[in-house]
């Protein structure tokens, strides 16, 4: 593989850091897991317009291409790298009212973490039967879970069309991932190996095997903050007694994307603000001025459909959980104070 040509309006952390000489440096290394350069870069070399560019195979490939990775993690989580990640989930620590009791803004909210298994490649990399056995082992401490946190699991392998459609009404079900996904090779033997799991009351959600190999997800309508940190504490927890999770000192926990270092969380509430979606310069004010991240009610490159907006942290790494929380419940907050300011 020679050095990529970019095209002159590439400005991904890629195009910016992978230098040639940075790439001859590293293009012979090769992970215990047979990992290399041309497969970290391999999505955001196909899709010249990503904002990152790099997709991570395995823990080891983190030191391995540190020279070109640990610039990148620098410049989008603005931290330096010398200080240790500190992890800190405990939901007493937390200790945040509702910012919005009469549930005049906030739809729902929802808090995710990423996780994936210690000694397991990461999704880029890893092999098919590795992707069964996480899959059986995610499903074993799954069903441990106890009380609200109890439910089933449903493998998106040889799904039947009545749960296939009771899943994607209550927005569950997961697609094969983008084109961004697919360049990285976090397609791979869809949709084997890959499933869902949720409680009765249908506010705690796993994700086997997407874009990493767990998404720990804890949700519901209104804006009771603690309530939704504090069950998703609880089912992290319970899953750590029979699982070991990657995490470094440096980077906290191991993820196939560097955008999801550190707490791995997206802390995020459904609002509605239709004046303040009309002045966007305020609105993003406010966002920048608590590291908070606007997309639309569909994701990441969606709009916001009737003034409402998926709000969420932004800061991952450097930050502990409960820090990431409190400073998205400051800021949604802000934006709520604003809204009403405007005669809402």
């Amino acid at each position: 593989m020679a050095f990529p040509r970019f095209p002159s309006d590439c400005h991904s952390l890629l195009c910016k850091y992978l230098t040639p000489e940075l790439y001859k440096r590293l293009k012979d290394k090769k992970s215990r897991y047979g990992f290399t350069l041309e497969h970290l870069i391999r999505s955001g070399v196909a899709n010249p317009d990503s904002s990152i560019g790099v997709y991570v195979g395995d823990e080891e490939s983190y030191d391995l291409f540190a020279p070109l990775l640990y610039p990148i993690i620098r410049e989008y989580h603005g931290v330096d790298l010398h200080a240790p990640h500190r992890s800190d989930m405990d939901p007493v620590h937390l200790d945040i009212d509702n910012p919005d009791p009469q549930g005049r803004f906030i739809l729902s909210t929802r808090i995710r973490v990423g996780r994936n298994l210690h000694c397991f490649p990461l999704g880029p990399a890893i092999a098919q039967r590795e992707r069964l056995i996480v899959e059986c082992l995610a499903v074993d401490a799954l069903k441990t879970l106890k009380g609200d946190l109890a439910g089933a699991y449903y493998p998106l392998s040889g799904m039947d069309e009545k749960t296939k459609q009771r899943l994607i009404e209550d927005h569950f079900l997961f697609k094969e991932g983008d084109r961004f996904l697919e360049a990285a090779g976090l397609n791979r033997d869809w949709p084997e190996g890959r499933g869902i799991f949720h409680n009765e009351e249908k506010t705690f959600l796993a994700w086997i095997n997407e874009e990493d190999q767990f998404r720990i997800i804890s949700m519901q309508k209104g804006g009771d903050i603690q309530m939704v940190f504090e069950r998703l504490s609880r089912a992290v927890r319970s899953l750590q007694q029979r699982l070991t999770f990657a995490y470094s000192d440096r980077l906290g926990y191991i993820t196939s994307c560097p955008t999801n270092l550190g707490t791995a969380m997206r802390s995020s509430v459904h609002i509605r603000l239709p004046e303040l979606g009309r002045d966007r310069k305020t609105f993003e004010s406010i966002a920048k001025k608590f590291h908070l991240q606007i997309r639309g009610i569909h994701g990441e490159h969606s709009e916001s459909e009737g003034g409402v907006y998926d709000i969420s942290n932004r800061r991952r790494l450097g930050v502990t959980e409960v820090e990431a929380v409190k400073e998205m419940a400051k800021g949604v907050k802000a934006l709520i104070e604003e809204e009403t300011r405007r005669g809402a």
